[in-house]
């Protein structure tokens, strides 16, 4: 009998033939475990250095794209490198975010490498910045840290380094987040060169809420970006494996899907389609449910686009700590042309000025919903360390 038979499409819906089960079709939704294997730890690294990376490459990072490289070759120090084929030219057109996930990377690897007693000297863009086109980013250093064994004291945060995961399900509403708690998340960023906002109050959650809609909204029927998304999708257990990046799927709808040629990842969903409703419907619940923001600003140059990610992967860390999901909320802050008035509304609602129009004007690099998981949060795919190391 054809797969076809098995699950089909009928008047825009799903049919599933509950008397043909897919042979060998698990119901699990679990990733792999050789794909989250990295949320173990290290493994007998005895470098130092490997074993700090080995914790830094949880690190939150936009589409999990995994941007990092790092050369060893040099005694005593880390250099830090993007990978200019892992970018997001049509949602991040600037690498503003892409940038924001080393900043990440790089705290977490001060953190580890301060539990080892080690203190990192991080110098940012030792050969120049990188340029505002994409185009023209090549492989120089973004950071070069030069370890000293000065005994460094461990920062409490790293207990929860391979704890921290992003929850992207809805949250509970029966669940608030109280003021004491926004606070004392917010008290987590201490770098001078970002500010911290935030809210819990409800009728300040209806127009945030909405905003979340609306641009994800505008992502999903704009064909170059939402291509870029789902050309990142990883749909069973074998394309998870295979790439450990991206945005991993393994429900076994979406399996069986696209084993039967039904989850098409090269076209753009059409308003109104099954595809469309459902993206949307994730969105939604993720948008409705959520029971706080918290936003993160600064200047806009290179340097900064770093302090923030440096200061957001430790207001994850503190959220972990206190049992608070902190979700970014990042398409009100793609910098492409359809965007452009989310973008400007997402400033005035949060920062109450206008979208920056110069480097130096305030920006906002992270915005993100609050609130407690219903369920467990699942850790997602990493690659290999060896995948990141160059020497």
């Amino acid at each position: 009998m054809e797969r076809r038979k098995f699950i089909r499409l009928v008047g825009g819906g799903i049919v599933v033939a509950a008397t043909a089960p897919m042979t060998g079709c698990s119901l699990s939704s679990d990733y792999p475990d050789k794909a989250v294997e990295a949320w173990g730890g290290p493994r007998n690294e005895v470098d130092p250095r490997r074993y700090a990376l080995a914790f830094a490459i949880t690190a939150p990072n936009p589409h999990n794209i995994q941007p990092w490289l790092v050369d060893l070759k040099e005694s005593g120090v880390i250099t830090v490198m993007t990978d200019p084929d892992r970018i997001l030219p049509h949602t991040d057109p600037f690498g503003r975010q892409i940038l924001i996930g080393h900043g990440a990377f790089i705290e977490l690897l001060v953190i580890a490498l301060a539990s080892q007693g080690i203190t990192a000297e991080v110098a940012l863009w030792p050969q120049g910045e990188l340029g505002p086109a994409l185009k023209d980013w090549d492989s120089r250093p973004i950071a070069r840290l030069t370890l000293k064994n000065t005994g460094a004291v461990n920062d409490p945060l790293f207990a929860h380094v391979l704890k921290r995961h992003t929850p992207k399900s809805d949250y509970d509403l029966g669940r608030k987040v109280s003021d004491q708690t926004l606070r004392v998340l917010m008290a987590s960023v201490t770098d001078k060169a970002v500010r911290v906002g935030g809210t819990v109050t409800p009728a300040d959650l209806l127009p945030l809420r909405e905003l979340c809609v609306k641009s994800a909204q505008v992502e999903f029927l704009t064909p170059r970006t939402v291509l870029e998304t789902l050309q990142l999708l990883r749909v069973g257990p074998d394309e998870i494996l295979q790439h450990r990046d991206g945005l991993a799927i393994n429900t076994w709808m979406a399996r069986a899907l696209s084993t039967i040629g039904l989850f098409d990842r090269s076209t753009p969903p059409e308003k109104g389609s099954q595809a469309f409703k459902a993206m949307m419907a994730q969105m939604e619940g993720n948008s409705r449910t959520a029971m706080g923001f918290v936003w993160l600003s600064g200047k806009n140059g290179r340097s900064d686009q770093i302090h923030a990610g440096r200061a957001y992967v430790r207001l994850q860390l503190k959220a972990t700590e206190l049992g608070l999901g902190v979700h970014p909320m990042s398409q009100a802050l793609q910098e492409f042309p359809e965007m452009a008035a989310h973008y400007a509304s997402a400033h005035q609602l949060t920062l109450n000025r206008p979208a920056p129009v110069t480097p130096d004007d305030e920006t906002l690099h992270m915005f993100c919903r609050l609130g407690y998981a219903e369920k467990p949060v699942p850790a997602t795919p990493r690659r290999t360390l060896a995948a990141f190391v160059q020497a």
